[in-house]
């Protein structure tokens, strides 16, 4: 019984549905800190933080983008055989942080889970590196994601960090701060963009629009360089230095050349690659590119001393950047993938629902930094308004997930 249990589970299908009920949850979490503000609700605040970023970053995002790779990447007779163990250990570790963090905040349990998943990650990256087709080897998008594992396994030297800070420097420190943001600097940029941009390669590849070698080489090498020179936006809030501001606006410059790069390569074959999505996934995209786009800009703006200053006094823009990065470039890439390869599938009704909300929110977290920054007050309903419109998101994907475990159920019934 087990055993069969254990087959069905190890279906990337299932997979990508495991990785939509935790993004479920991260939302319904991130609704619940929303109404904080314009309800009374009995929980400790920053502790339900920490289990909403740990869910969303690593149940959602990573689930979803390991399970990805190993439907393109990875043989299915070596994902049933091999990758059963990983897989058991990383549910594991999430439903561990899911029970802990919201309760417990950074404790012992909590610690030991998140531990765990780190590791595991480190076995995935393996795991990947050792499985893959051998005809995907040596390939453009493969050479993407694998740098992109490389990210994620570089980014965990912040939280290994934050154990020794702690019991050294203090919380209080600058040195804490900064290892979260390495973190997130890497998990964003790094691991998560570069994954995404390694399957979108891929797709480019599959309907036979090919990168020449030298554009390739200049863009895989712009955006690396633009990775790692951006980091040093993450260190302006200490004032470092004018150097630092001009090593974070080289780095956005590269990532701008990197992306316009394959957005050429991508607006000659514009036609071609229409023919191959559906409408929502073709808006989807656009989205995605007007989205990313406004990330570039927003970066070279940061650059600038004055802004730099005024992003770090007003953590309503950082809020904002982080969310619209996280559930517009990276979260709405991932559904237009899953629904390419048919691990899930969107709905009008559910993607309308989360392009409101997502808009919605992100508008009214810029419009409270603005609001802050230029001394006017904020509207009285503000923060009723911002939990209503959070929780579209998970009304939206309580429609994704209803219409993709009801066609499962039927075609359970119909075999």
């Amino acid at each position: 019984m087990f055993a069969e249990v254990n087959s069905c589970l190890m279906s990337l299908k299932n997979h990508a549905k495991i990785a939509l009920i935790y993004f479920l949850i991260a939302a319904v979490l991130g609704g619940v800190l929303r109404a904080f503000y314009a309800i009374e609700i009995p929980i400790n605040y920053r502790f339900v933080v920490h289990g909403h970023s740990h869910i969303a970053l690593l149940g959602w995002v990573y689930l979803a983008l390991t399970t990805l790779i190993c439907e393109i990447y990875i043989e299915p007779t070596t994902i049933n055989k091999k990758y059963r163990l990983l897989f058991w250990l990383t549910q594991l570790s999430l439903v561990g942080m899911l029970v802990t963090f919201p309760f417990t905040g950074y404790a012992v349990l909590s610690i030991v889970f998140s531990t765990t998943f780190l590791i595991v990650s480190y076995g995935f990256t393996a795991f990947v590196c050792k499985h893959v087709k051998e005809k995907l080897r040596f390939s453009q998008s493969f050479k993407c994601v694998k740098m992109a594992l490389g990210y994620m396994v570089l980014s965990s030297i912040g939280p290994w960090c934050l154990g020794a800070i702690m019991a050294t420097v203090g919380k209080a420190s600058i040195w804490y701060r900064m290892a979260i943001y390495f973190y997130l600097h890497f998990q964003y940029n790094g691991w998560m963009i570069l994954a995404l941009v390694g399957l979108f390669i891929y797709v480019l590849e599959y309907i036979d629009i090919s990168i020449s070698n030298l554009s390739f080489k200049r863009f895989f090498w712009c955006l690396n360089m633009g990775i790692i020179g951006t980091f040093f936006l993450s260190t302006l809030w200490i004032e470092p230095g004018l150097f630092f501001n001009v090593l974070g606006g080289i780095g956005g410059g590269f990532q701008i050349v990197a992306i316009g790069l394959l957005g050429g390569v991508v607006w000659k074959k514009r036609e071609i690659v229409r023919l191959y999505f559906t409408k929502i996934q073709y808006v989807f995209l656009q989205l995605v590119a007007l989205l990313l786009a406004v990330k570039l800009v927003l970066q070279l703006i940061v650059a600038v001393p004055y802004f730099a200053k005024l992003t770090n006094l007003h953590i309503d823009f950082v809020i904002g950047y982080l969310h619209g990065v996280f559930l517009g470039v990276v979260s709405v890439s991932v559904f237009v993938f899953f629904d390419f390869f048919k691990l899930l599938k969107l709905t009008q009704m559910g993607s309308a629902l989360y392009i409101i909300g997502f808009v919605g929110t992100e508008a009214l977290i810029f419009y409270k930094g603005f609001a802050a920054w230029q001394g006017f007050g904020i509207f009285d309903d503000y923060f009723k308004v911002l939990a209503f419109c959070s929780f579209l998101i998970p009304i939206s994907l309580v429609l994704f997930a209803r219409n993709n475990f009801n066609a499962s159920s039927k075609q359970a019934d119909n075999p």
